[in-house]
């Protein structure tokens, strides 16, 4: 029997951080978008794509920017969740309202992240997938996948250099663990 000292320490093993992030092979093309969450969603050029375990299941998910014209009408028939996890880090993530905010500059419109969550053998590629999410008002002007470490566990996040007027700041986009992605502010890069 251990004694209760040998159970916290036991408890405490520190878990093996999750696999870097990797470029999808082969490249994710609009095909495949048009597939998954509608014909009025494309890729958006420039950024890379990811490939990555965001949401600690062992399994690969997807993660690529996109352009979409009206992220909600499609919703229910390509069976994915419109999320805003910056305005809700604000204090109002109501989609049915934020869906509509117009970006101030016109190639902001309709720029937003996807996130196809990967499940069994086939991951992020399988028909029908664990879970997808089109994250819309993410002020990104780059993205990168690293590891993050919260308190209690080490994850995936997505880093964005955000772009915005005067100084730039950085963030991340990290699955909660239950639910849902969250947004967290890092702070001001040293450009």
């Amino acid at each position: 029997m251990l004694s209760g000292t040998a159970l916290l320490a036991r408890d405490k093993t520190p878990q093996p951080p999750p696999a870097p992030a990797h470029a999808p092979e082969p490249s994710v093309t609009d095909d495949f978008i048009h597939k998954q969450f509608g014909d009025d969603c494309s890729l958006l050029q420039g950024p890379p794509q990811f490939v990555a375990d965001l949401d600690g299941d062992g399994v690969e998910d997807l993660i690529v920017a996109a352009r979409c014209k009206n992220p909600v009408a499609n919703q229910v028939e390509y069976s994915y969740l419109v999320a805003d996890p910056y305005m809700t880090f604000l204090g109002f993530g109501d989609t049915r309202v934020t869906s509509s905010f117009d970006s101030e500059r016109p190639e902001r419109k309709g720029v937003c992240v996807l996130i196809v969550e990967g499940t069994g053998a086939d991951a992020w590629r399988a028909e029908k997938p664990k879970a997808k999410f089109l994250l819309i008002n993410l002020p990104f002007k780059t993205l990168s996948v690293k590891h993050l470490d919260l308190k209690k566990r080490h994850t995936m996040g997505v880093y964005m250099e955000e772009s915005g007027e005067g100084e730039s700041t950085s963030s991340v986009l990290f699955w909660d663990g239950k639910s849902k992605y969250r947004y967290m502010q890092l702070g001001s890069t040293m450009e």
